[in-house]
């Protein structure tokens, strides 16, 4: 089984084209999701977190409130590299024992974990090949704020990630969402159908 990276820069598509993959019938785990279990009360990035960030990223309920953490964060590299110390590790750890468990199916030709930061979490180095999705820049841009972002905001999430020219370098497929729903699809269809015919 291959295990293959799914990744690209924030508002890129990269969401979209891990439901395209999960319909053509292969497994995505979101190494986000992973991300949120791993900080919930009483877990060890949880204590971490706060004591190194303060109880000003806890809620009412004692949950970490993921907005002030990443305003704080975004706003400044030194701690999102801090924040990033903290969690990633664990990430790498639990997406490892997942792998392991769809590897145990034989028929299984590969799985995909969905990251906005496999480059630079050096998570690529584990895997067998990395797919990145990418958009125009300006595309970006208008996606963040059509999701309430402010200009200034949707500008500092993406300059927080690695340049798009640099993330290509990484990749072994690339799928361009920069046109159509439909084009996007196909490009997918595309990548799986090479999958499947692998021996």
């Amino acid at each position: 089984m291959l295990r293959l990276g799914l990744t690209g820069g924030i508002a890129s598509g990269k969401s979209t084209v891990a439901a395209m993959l999960r319909e053509m019938g292969f497994t995505v785990l979101e190494a986000d999701s992973v991300a949120h279990q791993l900080i919930a009360p009483g877990l060890p990035a949880y204590g971490e977190i706060v004591r190194e960030f303060g109880s000003s990223v806890v809620n009412a309920d004692n949950t970490i409130d993921r907005s002030a953490l990443g305003a704080i964060v975004f706003a400044d590299r030194a701690k999102l590299d801090i924040l990033n110390a903290i969690v990633h590790p664990k990430v790498e750890a639990q997406l490892a024992a997942e792998f392991e468990k769809l590897q145990k199916d034989r028929t299984r030709k590969a799985a995909f974990v969905e990251a906005a930061l496999i480059v630079e979490a050096g998570l690529h180095k584990n895997l067998d090949g990395v797919v990145v999705v990418w958009c125009k820049p300006e595309q970006q841009l208008a996606r963040l704020i059509e999701r309430g972002l402010s200009h200034d905001e949707a500008r500092k999430r993406i300059a927080a990630q690695l340049p798009l020219e640099e993330k290509l370098r990484y990749a072994t497929e690339k799928i361009d969402s920069s046109d159509s729903l439909a084009n996007t699809r196909r490009q997918a269809q595309a990548l799986t159908a090479k999958l499947k015919a692998r021996d």
